[in-house]
């Protein structure tokens, strides 16, 4: 089996690329329970607590949060 390898760079960024889509995904989550979807409480709690633990981590590898 071949392995592929990546460099720092590249791996940086594909983490960086996945956590800002999940941050996006919990504030759209978030946005459109407050448009009047439903959202359970605990998944409120949980955005609410992991959204900027993300932000922090996202520019901990050098990435952009839009704000």
């Amino acid at each position: 089996m071949k392995k592929i390898e990546l460099d720092g760079e590249i791996a940086d960024k594909i983490t960086i690329l996945n956590l800002q889509d999940y941050l996006n995904y919990l504030q759209k989550e978030l946005d459109d329970f407050d448009n009047g979807n439903y959202m359970h409480d605990d998944d409120i709690a949980h955005s609410v607590k992991i959204i900027p633990a993300l932000k922090m981590v996202i520019r901990e590898f050098g990435g952009d949060i839009d704000e």
